[in-house]
């Protein structure tokens, strides 16, 4: 199913090669350093050249046959990383379950993230902040924002790591020591999925009449921060873009984006809902239907969740097939981060449910 109608994903709102479309065009200016000293914004007519994916670009990168834009996206990719790390932001490289087509039928597999996935998301970051900066400079605006993890997450992630082996010195932040995980590592992979609870809490603020609100920072990327990248597929960009582009005419915004303002953090909120449970219920359903006849069967696996309030209940990593799942049934403590051997209990694709029980 595609993410929109054909007749605007391969019409109007097309980007294959070779179409002319109306576009907003992001100019910003970085120095040698990759920190920003200018950003301007307008609307303009462009011509997408090529279909890319991060794969294809790696590749393109890797042998030194990219061309000179995605070669500039690896320098300034790195550069945004080092700024990055500069003012104590963190992006998580959790390993992701996607479904594939395979021998005519669906499979999961297992996706790392890429280095061109990371330097991709910087360009979209540097636009997020530059696009905050500017509706703040107004005093009109809307912010995607993130609380500071309070201390006790914070302490259980501490000893999540232990429990995983993970070295993290007292003195060493929170930020380091995720940069220095590799994802393809099980026990690694495991933590970082544990890290994405430092990251609930995430949500759209408003601000007009030049109060910013508080908190204004996201936690995550240390900066202030909105989303404007994505209008086709994200509802708030639309208005974010539009606040920006009065902002670098030095107008007022259109009223239909002003009156739309306060209701935007809570539609948001319920389709970004909607969105996470339907993309887990898909994967739920093939997870289910590909294990549907192998009931009884033990799997290894390792352990990336347990449950504080039920240490017998979590969920297990599956390498072959790609599975997430949820484990329960054993007296024992399941063994955070390490290999065990499950038995599969139930996989029932009318429900889109699998169970794993301790082998």
């Amino acid at each position: 199913m595609p993410l929109h109608p054909t007749l605007l994903s391969e019409g109007e709102a097309s980007l294959l090669p070779g179409r002319t479309r109306p576009a907003v065009l992001w100019r910003i200016d970085l120095d040698t350093e990759g920190g920003t000293v200018a950003t301007s914004v307008r609307r303009a007519l462009v011509r997408s050249r090529a279909k890319l994916d991060h794969a294809g670009v790696q590749r393109q990168i890797d042998t030194g046959t990219a061309e000179e834009p995605l070669a500039l996206l690896r320098d300034i990719g790195r550069l945004r990383e080092e700024q990055e790390v500069a003012r104590g932001g963190i992006s998580l490289n959790v390993p992701e379950q996607e479904i594939v087509q395979r021998d005519g039928g669906y499979g999961l597999e297992y996706r790392a993230p890429l280095p061109a996935d990371g330097w991709n998301a910087q360009i979209s970051l540097l636009t997020g902040m530059a696009a905050a900066h500017l509706m703040t400079e107004t005093g009109t605006g809307i912010l995607r924002t993130l609380p500071v993890a309070p201390d006790g997450a914070v302490a259980r992630l501490r000893r999540c790591a232990e429990a995983l082996h993970i070295d993290w010195p007292h003195h060493v932040p929170y930020a380091q020591v995720v940069r220095s995980l590799d994802p393809r590592k099980a026990d690694h992979a495991a933590f970082l999925q544990e890290c994405t609870t430092l990251l609930r809490g995430a949500g759209y603020t408003v601000f007009e009449h030049g109060g910013l609100p508080t908190p204004a920072v996201h936690a995550a990327v240390a900066d202030l921060y909105t989303h404007c990248t994505a209008p086709l597929r994200r509802l708030v960009d639309r208005y974010a873009t539009e606040l920006c582009l009065a902002a670098v005419a030095e107008q007022d915004p259109p009223e239909w984006v002003r009156a739309a303002l306060p209701g935007l953090p809570k539609e948001m909120a319920n389709g970004t809902g909607r969105a996470n449970t339907v993309e887990r219920e898909c994967v739920d359903l093939v997870e289910a239907a590909l294990l549907k006849d192998r009931i009884g069967e033990v799997f290894e696996a390792y352990v990336v969740d347990v449950s504080e309030q039920e240490p017998t209940t979590g969920t297990v990593h599956i390498d072959d097939p790609a599975v997430v799942a949820r484990i329960e049934g054993g007296d024992a403590k399941l063994p955070l981060g390490e290999r065990l051997r499950v038995r599969l209990a139930r996989a029932d694709p009318g429900s889109a449910k699998v169970l794993f029980a301790p082998a």
